[in-house]
This record gives structure tokens, C-alpha cells and sequence, in this order.
């Protein structure tokens, strides 16, 4: 779900309007066995960009249309629902109000993929007219957005799933099975290097997301992900954070720039241009219904207002007394990761590659006084989204949503407000100079 970036009061006006209008987690399910139950889970999507349109959309009814059926698309832009609506391949009615959306379908289930900046409205909107809420990461993009959410859950008793499917990257799996089979023995100490290439990154500076207003940076809106799985591998609460950040690149960083990409009078010589009209999806969800907000896709990363880093660097120290160094680069040759994971008995290495002339990807385990060993003995590869992890997480939601849960794939609203509150703690320590930022002084929870 998108906006006109520069007139936040836009969204703020339509929320206000439509807000007047299981197994180790304890997660309730949002489906039964198809065996059990004839009728499928009744979903509705509010924020129908290429996220909410592709995975959430298309891909959902294909991967699980015999258990699911979406029943209602919302987006602020009205023109970008209907045209979600076509690509999906539904017949379910659009909407640019949620409360008269809910009304009007009457869901059991809703996925939140709005812009990271009021996933919480609408979590706590959904949760308020008695729907269950599956939501796209971050949590939120501010503790108190984050502490709403929290407080909305309890009150209401009701229970949220946060959509981390970055748990089911095979290798992230498999590193969880080593991690609670003692592999390496306790965990000291985690090494997290995070490389976007010169597509994937500079996407992020042509989006929305190149507002902290919106993503809440880089640090919230994709490093979410990354802390979530080590707060995750290690079981433990994060206590302290300390980071480091700057704009290096994108933005102010160079002598020229544009609005967006087609109008640019330097799509000749500028490296960063990218050609919206290459990319048909785009083009239909974006390009084709700018005239509703405003709303520039392939925006120019070089754009005077960009306010998030390209360049960081985060300490944490957890409970259990592990740290992690995570560090993030966003312009760089290839993407990939390298993930050191050190322990008192030994590390696990896990590194991915992919571009500027090579694909490398190892997991590693390495025993102190003993020897190194490849591990192949890998979940099985899906054909799917990010690497068969999106269809993993539907078939857990919505297959076998009280089915056996022994690495503890499922994440609640606790675990999601973890790991915003490590990138909101970062930015803050980034804002600071460095200064460490206490967990417990974002929440107590």
C-alpha cells in the first residue's frame, strides 16, 4: 500500500475516517485442515502493492486457493486495488475504506501489508472489529506504535501473527536444528553481515522507505528480519544496543538527480536509472494509477529528502550475555550474507552470494579440536517466493496451523516487537551519537 509521500495527513485523514467508521507461541490458527473443514478461511488485504498483490495475492491463491479465500482488497489508492484485483485473478470487491471493507466481507482473517508506518493502525483497527491479523514485518516502526499493538492483543485477547518468513530459508532452519541439538554448545557470539547489491538496495532509496517517517529506516524495515532470527536462534531477549549510521551514497550524494526515472534527463549517464516500463507488474500496480497519489515507484535515489543510512553498523548484548555485530551495506556489487554463528564448542559459517559474476552459497559447522564439515542435509527445497520461505509460511498458517512446531517457526506480536525494537533502538543510538539505548527503556514487556 502506497501514498502521496508528501502529504502524510492523506493517510492520517482516511485511518481516522475508517477507525470512526499454537503450539510453542500459544498463536491461535487461522485455519483448519482442509480434511476437517470444507469451508476455507475467509481473507481480506489491506495494502495491495507488489507484497500484498504478488505473495499475499496471486501466490497465496495459488499455493493454498483449496484452504483460502480472499474476499476483500483495500488500498488508499483505489485505482491500485483494482488493479491488484486483476492480477491476483479474484472477483472480490476493492475498497478504500477498511472499517466498510470489514463490514462489507465479513473476514476471519486479515494480512496487513500497508506501508511500515501504520501497520499498527490498522492491526489494532482489525483486532478491534473481532478479525484474527496476520501482518507483514516490521511490527512497527516506533515503540509506541509497537506498545499499541501489544496492548490492543491483551486487551481484546486475541492473537497476532507476524509474517517472519525469513525463518524459512532452509539454511536459517537448519542452523536453528544445529543451534538446539547444542552443535557449537552456548552461544557467545554472532557476526551478521548483511550486503544489498546496486538493484536490491537502491530499490529501497527509490521507495517509500527512503523516509524514516514511513520504514522507520533500513534498520526496521528490513533489518527486522535478520534480528528477528537471531533473537530467535538464540532464545533470548535483546538488552542493550548501540549503533553507528550514515548516508554515503543515495541521496544528497551526488551532483545530479531527478522526481523519477522516466523523466530523468540523465537516464543516459546515471547508473542508478531503472526502466519501470520493463517491468509490467509495476507498471500496472504503480505507474498506471499514479494519478490517485502521487505516488512515484521508480523515484530518483538520489532525491534530496532521503533521510535513512545506506551504511550502518549495530551492537546488541542479550540477556543470556551473546552479542551480535550486525552490519549493513546497501549499494554494494553482489547481495548475500555472511553469518558467523561462534559457540563454546565450536561455529557455525553460513555464507550466500549472488551476482557480479558468481553464486556461492556454504553452511558450515566447525567443532573445536575437531573437524570442519559441509552440512548438506537440507530441508527440502521449495520452488516459491524468497526461496520457497513464503510458500513454508503459508503452508504453516494456513495447512497445519496446529501442526507440530519443534524449531518454533511461529512468531507472535512479542517477537515481532523484539525485533523492531532492536532497529528502533539502533536509529535512536545512531540519533544519540552512538549512545547505548536500553530495551527496557523503549518497553517493558
Amino acid at each position: 500500500m502506497t501514498m502521496e509521500e508528501n502529504s502524510p495527513l492523506t493517510r492520517r485523514e482516511f485511518l481516522l475516517k475508517s477507525s470512526a467508521g499454537v503450539a510453542a507461541t500459544g498463536l491461535m490458527p487461522f485455519a483448519v485442515k482442509a480434511t476437517a473443514n470444507p469451508h476455507r478461511l475467509r481473507l481480506a488485504i489491506v495494502g495491495t502493492g507488489s507484497r500484498g498483490s504478488t505473495n499475499w495475492g496471486r501466490d497465496l491463491t495459488a499455493n493454498c486457493g483449496d484452504v483460502v479465500e480472499i474476499v476483500g482488497l483495500c488500498d488508499i489508492n483505489g485505482k491500485r486495488a483494482v488493479a491488484a484485483r486483476k492480477l491476483i485473478g479474484t472477483q472480490a470487491p476493492t475498497f478504500t475504506d477498511f472499517d466498510l471493507m470489514i463490514a462489507t466481507t465479513k473476514p476471519d482473517a486479515v494480512v496487513v501489508t500497508t506501508v511500515d508506518a501504520i501497520h499498527s493502525r490498522y492491526i489494532v483497527r482489525a483486532l478491534e472489529l473481532g478479525c484474527k491479523v496476520i501482518t507483514e514485518k516490521p511490527l512497527g516502526t516506533d515503540e509506541e506504535q509497537c506498545l499499541a499493538i501489544l496492548e490492543a492483543e491483551k486487551r481484546l485477547d486475541k492473537k497476532i501473527v507476524v509474517a517472519f518468513n525469513a525463518r524459512h530459508f532452509r539454511e536459517v532452519k537448519k542452523i536453528k536444528e544445529l543451534l538446539l541439538e547444542s552443535a557449537i554448545g552456548d552461544v557467545i557470539s554472532v557476526n551478521y553481515h548483511e550486503y544489498l547489491d546496486t538493484d536490491h538496495g537502491a530499490s529501497y532509496f527509490r521507495r517509500w522507505h527512503r523516509l524514516k517517517k514511513n520504514s522507520g529506516t533500513l534498520l526496521v524495515t528490513k533489518s527486522c528480519h535478520h534480528f528477528d532470527q537471531v533473537n530467535w536462534w538464540l532464545e533470548s531477549t535483546p538488552v542493550n544496543v548501540a549503533a553507528s549510521g550514515e548516508l554515503r551514497i543515495y541521496g544528497k550524494n551526488n551532483s545530479f538527480r531527478s522526481a523519477y526515472c522516466r523523466a530523468c534527463p540523465f537516464k543516459q549517464t546515471c547508473r542508478f536509472y531503472w526502466d519501470i516500463t520493463r517491468h509490467p507488474t509495476e507498471m500496472k500496480l504503480y505507474a498506471e494509477c499514479e494519478s490517485e497519489d502521487g505516488y512515484l515507484r521508480d523515484g530518483c535515489v538520489w532525491r534530496e529528502d532521503v533521510d535513512i543510512y545506506d551504511t550502518t553498523s549495530v551492537s546488541v548484548e542479550y540477556e543470556n550475555k551473546a552479542r551480535l555485530t550486525y552490519t549493513t551495506d546497501a549499494y554494494l556489487p553482489y547481495e548475500g550474507q555472511a553469518i558467523s554463528i561462534n559457540g563454546s564448542k565450536g561455529r557455525i559459517d553460513f555464507n550466500s552470494f549472488s551476482g557480479g559474476g558468481f553464486n556461492s552459497q556454504e553452511l558450515r559447522l566447525t567443532r573445536s579440536f575437531g573437524k570442519s564439515e559441509l552440512i548438506t542435509d537440507l530441508p527440502e527445497q521449495r520452488n516459491g517466493g524468497h526461496g520457497g520461505a513464503d510458500p513454508s509460511l503459508q503452508d504453516m498458517l494456513f495447512r497445519e496451523p496446529d501442526g507440530p512446531d519443534p524449531l518454533r517457526l511461529r512468531a507472535g506480536a512479542r517477537a515481532g516487537a523484539l525485533a523492531s525494537f532492536v532497529g528502533i533502538a539502533a536509529y535512536k543510538s545512531i540519533e544519540r551519537h552512538g549512545q547505548v539505548v536500553k530495551i527496557s527503556d523503549l518497553a517493558r514487556i
